[in-house]
């Protein structure tokens, strides 16, 4: 295991970094520092900056806490630095971390396993504004960025394309748009927890997310129970065919007209957020682990080589 046993671990948290989720990264940071101190875990907060490396030589963490969200921090980039200085790390491995942050490629592996998915194209930007590309109602949004930065969503009967910001990447993807309940699992390990429903005035965006009174969550859903359990197995099988570990949490539609048909996964998220009001810890309470709790599984189960 390293310098000490895992009964005192010296835990270095990551959070912050260069993405365009730095300010939420530093809340799930100093939260599940603070949790971890209180579970009685030695810790270290970390800022991910370019000299990354050479401050985790100098700490010598037992553990690496991941609290990073976004490019850098949830697709991979982290998780290969970590693996070549084999320091155990929590959360998902390099190619299930890439490969979850890439909506299109993770969506073909969902098709695959047979996991439902709404259709999706990656297109040029330019294409995009020039003319609609799939018929209204559809969403644009970034193919590898997280929560909700930069999504653009079309009507039908709209004047026209949208017209993107200049920090949308050169290629989108332009998704179907499912109507309907917002509905996400949180997957622990090798079980699913619960099935949350998200209510929200209008579209759940970044600011929804993550500001109190942004969004009413109900756990578990009021949904009937072959919806429950189909968002639960969905979960569970996306957590395992993307190859995560640790802690992800999977995102729903569900338009309840269509009844089973209706039911659409969204995305899995390696890296949830992981501040009080956020989904997982929230669902994790509901089964009666605390937060600390829930923060020192993560650091007991995290390992190279995930």
């Amino acid at each position: 295991m390293g310098r000490s046993s895992r009964t005192n671990p010296k835990v270095a948290v990551l959070m912050g970094g260069p993405s365009a989720e730095r300010e939420v990264s530093l809340s799930s940071g100093r939260e599940c520092a603070a949790a971890l101190v209180g579970e009685g875990i030695e810790v270290v907060e970390l800022d991910a900056g370019p000299d990354l490396c050479a401050r985790l030589q100098d700490i010598k963490p037992d553990v690496v806490f991941n609290a990073l969200h976004g490019r850098w921090g949830e697709d991979g980039c982290v998780q290969g630095l970590l693996e070549w200085l084999r320091m155990p790390y929590t959360h998902s491995g390099v190619l299930a971390s890439a490969l979850a942050m890439d909506k299109q490629r993770s969506k073909e592996v969902f098709r695959a396993a047979g996991l439902p998915v709404a259709d999706s194209v990656i297109v040029p930007k330019s294409d995009v504004m020039a003319g609609h590309v799939m018929p209204a109602p559809y969403v644009v949004k970034p193919n590898n960025e997280g929560s909700s930065v930069g999504i653009y969503l079309v009507f039908e009967g709209s004047n026209g394309p949208p017209q993107l910001s200049e920090d949308m990447p050169e290629q989108v993807m332009v998704e179907q748009y499912v109507a309907g309940r917002e509905l996400t699992v949180t997957v622990m390990g090798d079980r699913a927890l619960t099935v949350t429903e998200i209510l929200t005035d209008g579209w759940y965006d970044y600011d929804a997310k993550y500001k109190p009174g942004g969004s009413r969550h109900v756990l578990p859903a009021d949904i009937p129970p072959r919806i429950f359990d189909l968002c639960m197995d969905y979960a569970l099988r996306a957590h395992q065919v993307l190859g995560c570990r640790g802690v992800s949490r999977t995102d729903y539609r569900w338009d309840e007209a269509w009844g089973e048909k209706g039911l659409f996964l969204l995305e899995t998220n390696t890296q949830p957020g992981m501040t009080p009001t956020s989904l997982v810890p929230e669902q994790a309470a509901h089964l009666g682990m605390t937060f600390g709790q829930l923060c020192a599984w993560m650091v007991e189960d995290a390992s190279c080589d995930r």
